[in-house]
């Protein structure tokens, strides 16, 4: 199988995805819209994975190519594509499929505890915990799509896990951060922290926090994406 990435800026990759795609042995290609614009035939992929960036994906006159992207993100819906969105690209997806993005009230960047809605019955989310710190870097949210469910929030943000049943998820979080990639982003995205605010971590709390929270964050993770790919296996029989 081949997945997929597509991903805006050099210092935001797929990190601890990169490590679950590489032991179930997919094929990962990359379109890297920072380098040139090049995207694959859609029938061509088995996955999508969309990553998060700076930018917002109303800035269509600054950046071009998000009209392109876009498009392609519709064409990998309607070809019944597993699509995983992370931070921007959740906010891609919401957008792809006709809804609203926008500032949130709250920033939220640091270690934040997300919270599973109850009465969710999808499989793919049940080893989700009922509360579980997690990754955060974002200003900015989205309506949730009609044809979604929402499966957690955080106290600053509602809509952090949205699933539309059964191939396409939307992270506003990053259950995909790893040492390494948290100090590129904050190395990269210094500036923002130094604005205070009530959900907003200096550096140092960002470094202790992920020597705690990281290992239990991978393993849902890796439990979503395994049920995600067994569901999409049975579901496209």
């Amino acid at each position: 199988m081949r997945a997929h990435c597509l991903q805006h800026v050099p210092f935001e990759d797929m990190a601890a995805i990169t490590e679950w795609l590489s032991n179930k042995k997919f094929e990962i290609t990359y379109t890297k819209f920072f380098n040139e614009i090049a995207l694959p035939d859609p029938s061509d992929i088995d996955w999508l994975i969309i990553m998060g960036g700076p930018m917002s994906v109303n800035e269509e006159k600054n950046y071009p190519w998000l009209k392109i992207e876009k498009q392609f993100i519709n064409d990998c819906i309607a070809q019944n594509k597993v699509i995983i969105g992370i931070c921007l690209g959740s906010q891609l997806i919401a957008n792809s499929l006709g809804y609203k993005v926008y500032p949130n009230k709250h920033k939220e960047i640091g270690w934040f505890p997300i919270n599973k809605n109850k009465n969710i019955n999808i499989e793919i989310f049940d080893d989700l915990p009922e509360e579980l710190p997690v990754f955060h870097w974002h200003g900015e949210t989205f309506d949730l799509p009609e044809e979604s469910v929402l499966i957690a929030s955080s106290e600053a943000c509602t809509n952090q896990i949205f699933c539309v049943y059964p191939n396409i998820i939307g992270f506003q979080c990053h259950l995909e951060t790893n040492s390494e990639s948290l100090a590129e982003l904050s190395s990269e995205s210094e500036p923002e922290l130094k604005i205070p605010g009530k959900y907003l971590q200096t550096a140092d709390e960002m470094v202790s926090g992920s020597k705690f929270y990281t290992q239990p964050m991978h393993s849902a993770l890796f439990g979503i994406l395994d049920k995600l790919l067994l569901t999409n296996q049975e579901f496209m029989q």
